[in-house]
């Protein structure tokens, strides 16, 4: 489904990746572990056309994507939940879903989903004429995720969703991020500085340090590596 062919990306003369490749197909769940700085954001920016590669391809279903905009993006498929999740606060939660299917014009589909969400997250149903800067830390994860859910994502990229979050909510939140996988056969690239609990639901994952693939494997044997023990699982 997405392919990254050695691609190079840089803020200005400051270069953070280098010949980055990397696969998702389609209905995996892929983990990109790291340190902070490693290049795991700015390798979903580029995904999502925020900062262009300066080198290399990035191909989703075989079609060559480098240079188009990200609302072309949002178009063919490929969703972005940030890091910090950027919910819109002064919209209710209601309204910040409906900004989340902004491009789409199937309005009895919206509102299809609109309820499917709420069944995902049930917590958004009851609040949804709070404002979206007055939820909590988790419930503003679950409304970003919903509202990227509203775009209808063939390929879901989800950066740090477990930051900031106590441990029983980031449990609840993985198995919603299976679920949607599995249930709505949404495809995820997670970029998770929590190394365990992304190995544990990943499918495949790959290690970025310094801007540069070192390992990839099934996540079971990512899990199992040394390395991976020592330098992110702590043990």
């Amino acid at each position: 489904m997405l392919e990254l062919r050695a691609i190079d990306a840089a803020y200005g003369n400051i270069q953070v990746l280098h010949q980055v490749s990397l696969r998702v197909e389609h209905g995996e769940i892929v983990a990109l572990i790291g340190a902070n700085g490693a290049g795991k954001t700015t390798t979903l920016m580029a995904i999502s056309g925020l900062v262009p590669p300066r080198r290399g391809a990035i191909l989703f279903e075989g079609r060559p994507v480098n240079g188009l905009p990200p609302d072309a993006l949002v178009r063919l498929g490929i969703c972005q939940v940030p890091e910090g999740r950027h919910v819109f606060p002064g919209l209710s939660v209601a309204e910040n879903l409906d900004m989340g299917a902004f491009l789409r014009r199937d309005r009895r589909q919206v509102a299809t989903d609109k309820e499917q969400v709420y069944n995902l997250f049930p917590a958004l149903r009851q609040r949804r004429h709070q404002p979206g800067g007055t939820l909590s830390g988790g419930e503003q994860q679950m409304l970003a995720i919903s509202r990227a859910l509203m775009a209808r994502p063939r390929l879901l990229l989800l950066d740090e969703p477990s930051m900031g979050l106590a441990p029983l909510m980031t449990k609840h939140l993985f198995a919603t991020i299976v679920a949607i996988n599995r249930e709505q056969q949404t495809t995820i690239l997670l970029v998770e500085q929590n190394a365990n609990v992304a190995l544990q639901v990943a499918d495949r994952g790959y290690v970025l340090e310094n801007g540069h693939i070192v390992m990839q494997d099934t996540a079971e044997a990512l899990r199992r590596a040394p390395a991976v023990q020592s330098a992110y699982l702590g043990i």
